[in-house]
């Protein structure tokens, strides 16, 4: 549907699209995170992803409120901690696993506030499909790394929550753009104390750039645009397509075979996120603008 601005972007499409967006820049950070560290391949792609938004979108940081300067320097420094944690995470436990545990805070949140017997029924899909793709037979794991997945999922709930409400006061490209650089101010002195500058060569900002697009510049403003449309519950289901995703790119590109029980997960997850996104539709009309109050 057209409006004064343009063509309104479907914000289910939206979900998908920085999905493969984040699939695409994850392929990238697997290619510097031996040379520059798990914390200082984050805080490049955070740095850079803040000054692509800033020069994109020009934000003017004189007319914002008080409650609009707090809510987005929460979820900016939410977003920098996210992001650092859990690639501080996936250095010391399998990525499968890392992503299985994350997953935990936005299923959590998906299931707070449900009355009715078909949400918990696609939560309970997603939860499955999740637990069958994580590793659990590992043994040996390092304990901090588990606990700092779990904190990383935590953040992420709290983003979800905290962008939906942003999105309902004010402009989303702006709240991405000022929410970046908040990220940068966090994650740059990390970044710092583990050496980026000492690492990183000239060679490396290309791949950066194109990191801080797809991983970070990209998807968060897709997400963005969506929480203004969908509950945060239906956008916490959508988002368990990403070990799905995940698990195709690494046959399409990777070769990676995967065994019948974990596509049975992948399946799994396909079909709690269609459920959702189909039963989700109505609710997502009758709160308005996808208002978080239905949660």
């Amino acid at each position: 549907m057209k409006n004064k601005k343009g063509i309104e972007f479907p914000a289910v499409l939206g979900v998908l699209l920085a999905i493969a967006s984040f699939q695409g820049g994850a392929a990238i950070a697997k290619g510097l995170f031996p040379v520059l560290g798990a914390a200082a391949t984050s805080s490049l792609r955070i740095v850079l992803s803040a000054i692509i938004l800033v020069i994109f979108n020009r934000p003017n940081l004189r007319n914002l409120t008080t409650a609009q300067w707090r809510y987005v320097a929460l979820y900016g420094l939410t977003l920098g901690a996210m992001n650092t944690i859990f690639y501080m995470a996936i250095a010391r436990i399998p990525l499968g696993l890392g992503v299985a545990l994350e997953f935990i805070g936005p299923l959590a949140l998906a299931l707070t506030g449900s009355k009715r017997i078909i949400d918990f029924l696609w939560v309970l899909l997603a939860a499955t499909g999740i637990a069958l793709i994580a590793p659990w037979s590992n043994k040996g794991l390092d304990i901090v790394g588990v606990l700092l997945a779990l904190l990383a999922g935590a953040l992420w709930a709290a983003y979800i929550l905290l962008g939906g409400h942003i999105s309902q006061i004010m402009d989303g490209g702006k709240a991405v753009t000022i929410g970046m650089i908040f990220a940068s101010i966090l994650v740059l002195p990390i970044a710092i104390g583990n050496g980026l500058f000492v690492h990183l060569k000239p060679v490396m900002l290309l791949p950066g750039l194109a990191l801080a697009l797809l991983s970070s510049a990209i998807p968060f403003t897709l997400e963005m645009h969506a929480l203004r449309k969908i509950p945060a519950k239906t956008f916490s289901i959508l988002m368990s397509l990403e070990p799905a995703v995940a698990a195709f790119s690494g046959l399409l590109f990777l070769h990676e075979y995967l065994s019948f029980h974990e596509w049975l997960a992948v399946a799994l997850v396909i079909v709690a996120s269609a459920g959702v996104t189909l039963t989700g539709k109505k609710n997502a009309h009758t709160a308005g603008d996808g208002s978080l109050r239905d949660i």
